[in-house]
């Protein structure tokens, strides 16, 4: 690439693979597989024939223009890539119509290292994949950027924990009756030694792509528990910890003697921890999992359906569902905040107040900002609130202040 006078040449790349192509290889056989990757290549080398085609293993191929007038001339070649595969094969008596993704990148000749331009490709061809697929994607160096950044954020979440840079801060769930402090939701916080604080929306997807949620969330719920025990001292009743379950926690096979040995080896009764879990996996899991939370919830254990409101409800389903409160959307409250707009907004709230009151269900409103939103929801029914209107998330010691 970096031979005398090229420096101001441009050069391009795109990589192509073929899109669920185990699939042939699965149910036709390998035979047929491999006939119809020889079809795809004697097609793109005639379709292409002024580039170096050449196949790099598996079903991946890559197409080098070595000089190239800009983006322009790469997308050109991909379409030309992707019409050449979508033409119907006729392999072994079987008409096959596959379909492909490429990754392009392009650019000068200076400065660009072989190594790199291939690494940027692959990763660009991931993108075309994620995206579904028969399409191309155009190399993005500030979205390579912020992807790996992403992937050192999420590697460095295990040694994090191991360095005690995780911590709760706790949101007070009010009652709208008396104003008297009913429970508390657990909030993650990182304290990154780089990027300083860190909120959980910026790693808690991470972790539940990477699995590392698992490790985490056991982490928060130990936690919570540990610190909720010590509110009860002098004789004051102290609220419920919420904790919120993730999809891989509430699927784990030993849910049930974790949440039991934690609770064992913290002393917090078990009607002072409620488990927070997400509309949809509530309405999607399989049976094992409701079974385990049903145990939970007959040994006094509180089960809250999350931000209900997005998701699927089956209505029927959550009725046999061992629930003991739901949580309704921000999204819904905050159209209260103005007392002339929102009606529609209150009508779905009341509905879903009395829907939850006929399943002897208790109702928590997220979000809450203003008096004028806590007032409506007091006047449907809400049972309570969670919201900067009735305090910031803050640590431990502030709840225990707030207690006395």
């Amino acid at each position: 690439l970096n031979e005398p006078g090229r420096g101001a040449q441009r050069v391009g790349v795109c990589f192509l693979d073929l899109d669920r192509f185990k699939v042939v290889n699965d149910t036709l056989g390998h035979q047929v597989g491999d006939r119809l990757l020889t079809m795809v290549a004697e097609r793109l080398c005639q379709d292409l024939g002024e580039h170096l085609v050449a196949r790099l293993g598996g079903d991946e191929f890559v197409i080098l223009v070595e000089r190239t007038g800009g983006t322009e001339d790469m997308v050109k070649v991909a379409e030309t890539a992707l019409a050449a595969v979508r033409t119907p094969a006729l392999v072994d008596g079987h008409e096959l119509q596959v379909s492909a993704s490429i990754g392009i990148v392009e650019r000068q000749v200076a400065g660009a290292n072989p190594s790199d331009l291939m690494r940027a490709a692959d990763a660009t061809l991931h993108w075309a994949k994620s995206a579904g697929g028969a399409r191309w994607a155009l190399y993005d160096a500030e979205r390579s950027r912020r992807e790996l950044a992403r992937y050192a954020l999420s590697a460095a979440i295990p040694a994090a924990l191991e360095r005690g840079e995780f911590y709760l801060d706790y949101q007070p769930l009010t009652s709208l009756r008396d104003g008297r402090l009913l429970g508390v939701e657990a909030l993650v916080r990182w304290r990154h030694p780089e990027l300083g604080v860190l909120r959980p929306d910026s790693f808690i997807g991470l972790a539940e792509e990477t699995g590392l949620i698992v490790q985490l969330g056991g982490w928060v719920l130990a936690e919570a528990c540990r610190e909720a025990e010590g509110w009860s001292a002098g004789g004051v009743q102290a609220p419920f910890v919420s904790v919120n379950l993730a999809v891989r926690q509430v699927h784990r096979p030993g849910l049930v003697q974790d949440v039991l040995a934690l609770l064992r080896q913290t002393g917090l009764p078990p009607e002072r921890l409620q488990l927070e879990i997400t509309e949809s996996t509530m309405m999607s899991t399989a049976e094992e999992p409701v079974r385990a939370l049903r145990v939970l919830a007959d040994l006094g254990v509180r089960i809250a359906i999350d931000d209900f409101g997005t998701g699927y409800s089956n209505l029927a389903y959550l009725r046999d569902l061992p629930v003991t409160e739901l949580k309704v959307a921000g999204e819904f409250v905050a159209g209260l905040r103005s007392p002339t707009v929102g009606r529609t907004d209150e009508r779905i709230l009341a509905s879903l107040v009395s829907l939850a009151h006929a399943l002897d269900l208790t109702v928590t409103a997220e979000g809450v900002e203003t008096a004028g939103q806590a007032e409506r929801l007091r006047a449907i029914g809400c049972d309570a609130a969670q919201g900067w209107h009735f305090g910031k998330p803050a640590p431990a010691d502030r709840i225990l202040a707030r207690i006395r």
